[in-house]
Formats: C-alpha cells, structure tokens, sequence
C-alpha cells in the first residue's frame, strides 16, 4: 500500500472521530512548530532581501521549484499527528502571508486560518502560525519587537491567544524565531539573551494579570534546552509528570535533549534548537492537560538523508548551492493535549 493511500485512510478515521465519536475517545489537540526554511515565493518584493530566492538569482527560484516546495511542506504536514495533521502549527522562515495561504490552499482536508505579522528581519522572514478553526477560535494577536544591543533588525515574537472551543479554556501562544549563532556562539548569544528576556518580561505581564495562564512556547531558539536563554533566563527545565510543583515552565523537549537527539543536524550532531515550553497548568489535573511523553521530533523516513555527510538529517531544497528539491533542514517537532473535566476525570 502506497504512503499516499495509506494518509488518506488516516485522514478519513480522522475526520469521522473528529465528528463522531468524541463521546467514546477523549478529545485532544495536537501542537507542532516547523522552521521550514526559506519558505520564499518568487516575486520581488523591493521591501526585503530576498534576491536569493528570486527567478534571475542562481538559485533559480522559480514557479515550478516553489510549488514542489509547497506540496512537500504539505505533505509532512499531513504526516503529522497519526496523519491527522497538527490543529495548531507555528512556522518559522517564511517569507509573507501569501506563502502560508498558498500552503493552506493545498491542505484541504483541514480549515487553517493563518495567524501572520511582518517583521523587520533583513531577510523578510517572519513566524508565523496555523489552527484548525473547527478546534480554536482566536482571541488576540500581537507582534512583539526584539531590540538587539546592537541594533541590527530580527525577528519579533509572534503572540497570540486562543479559546479552545471544546473546553472554553484560553491558551497563550508564543511563537518565536530566536537570533542565529553566526558570527559564533559565544559572540551572538548576547542576542538570544535578549530575546529571552523580551519573552520573559512578557511571560511576567501576562502572570500579573492572569496567574493560572496556560501557555505553550514554541519555535526556533537557536539555543539548546541547557543553554542560559532557556534554563536560567526563562527558568524551563526537565521535569517528571508525576511530581510537578509550582507555577513553573517545562520544557518537552528536555528529555529528548538527553537522549542526543534532536530537530537539526549540524556538525554531525543534533541539536534540539526547536523546542516545546508549557506552563505547569498543563500538568494540575485539570481542563487541558499535555499527554504525558507524547513530545517528538517528526521524521518520516521519506525526509531523511539516507547517506552523505547529512545522513540521518532533514533533506533540505537546496544542498549547498545544488537544488535537490527537499522539505527543510529541520525536522518538526509535536506534542499531544488532551481534554480532560474540571474535577481532573476525563
């Protein structure tokens, strides 16, 4: 049976539970964050930097490459969640509005609505998020600035709230596309220390005014769960399911951390710069609850490099100057919530 086949099995079982049988399976939600890497369309836009990616560049970035870029994007989105596909899915690397509708146009199985703002990165790419509107209803959206010491532009944090429509519970999203280590790590990590603390001091409004917030922090850090940025700065750390305390924030991506896994292969290593941060209400036994140990890293085998220096990695669109035609060089990572009663019964 072909993977094509067999998707569209899942995405049929999908959509009868998602209709049928609600009463008989406990209700969950699934949350992913993808940098699909330079997710650019083929227009020249004077506004951003974005020669490389254009008709006339070397690269030859051209109507036919970006849709096979497009329907590869789709198909590893369909692939997540058991072939479900994901109900909320934040992006990092994408270059405008136009790009995500043009995804959401090829995903028919799902009614995405797109959650975008500009910001101000030199290279025109921006976070940006997706949710299934049958699933979520929005609240807010903000685009939050990041003020580098040293002036140069990048990209904002991406807030935005929504109402989970099952349980009318609210959860903050954060979704964020970290400065990256070039230059060194040493040498750049006082920028993603200032992104951690813009988070932070946004984190701290947002407990003043709503002490219990759920929230769910997710994107491209370019920092590792052990790094300053997340373990002091933000305070996320490991944590055990059972033995939860206090109002802290836990990292779902910590174990796996650990275990030398990971969502981008550099050096010949992985490193788990994509991460997953929840607030501890979503282990206190009420409402929306993470599915304990459901955290991944998202690797159909159809999207691995079966040899070369990248073995074992993401096949990307272009492999140094060579296009190849691949989906990025990160691998998605997701996680599962689950619906459960305000006494804690599901």
């Amino acid at each position: 049976m072909s993977l094509k086949i067999k998707l569209n099995i899942l995405f049929l079982i999908c959509a009868f539970f998602a209709t049928s049988a609600q009463s008989t399976k406990p209700d969950s939600f699934f949350v992913a964050t993808w940098n699909v890497e330079n997710f650019y369309d083929t227009i020249n836009d004077t506004l951003i930097n974005d020669e490389e990616f254009l008709p006339e560049s070397a690269k030859n970035w051209n109507d036919e490459k970006y849709e096979q870029k497009i329907d590869n994007l789709v198909k590893v989105i369909n692939y997540m969640n058991n072939g479900c596909g994901p109900d909320i899915l934040a992006l990092e690397e994408v270059e405008n509005i136009n790009v995500i509708k043009r995804l959401i146009y090829k995903m028919r199985d799902r009614d995405y609505i797109v959650i975008h703002r500009d910001s101000p990165d030199l290279r025109g790419i921006d976070a940006a998020m997706i949710y299934d509107r049958n699933v979520f209803m929005i609240d807010s959206v903000e685009a939050v600035p990041v003020a580098l010491p040293g002036g140069n532009p990048t990209r904002d944090i991406l807030y935005a709230s929504l109402i989970h429509k099952k349980s009318k519970e609210k959860i903050h999203f954060f979704i964020n596309h970290w400065p990256s280590r070039r230059g060194g790590e040493e040498k750049s990590n006082i920028n993603r220390l200032t992104a951690a603390s813009v988070l932070k001091n946004e984190l701290d409004t947002l407990k003043q005014i709503e002490k219990n917030s759920n929230i769910i922090i997710l994107g491209d850090f370019n920092d590792e769960p052990d790094n300053e940025s997340i373990a002091k700065i933000l305070g996320a750390g490991d944590f055990e399911c059972n033995n939860i305390s206090g109002n802290s924030l836990l990292n779902l991506s910590f174990k796996t951390f650990l275990g030398k896994q990971g969502s981008y292969l550099y050096g010949g290593n992985f490193d788990m710069i994509d991460q997953i941060i929840v607030s501890s209400s979503f282990l206190d036994g009420f409402q929306i609850e993470y599915q304990c140990n459901s955290f991944e890293v998202i690797k159909p085998q159809f999207m691995i490099f079966e040899k070369g220096r990248r073995a074992g990695g993401a096949l990307p669109t272009f492999e140094g100057s060579n296009y190849i035609g691949g989906f990025s060089d990160h691998f998605p990572i997701g996680a599962k919530f689950i619906l459960k009663g305000k006494n804690g019964s599901k």
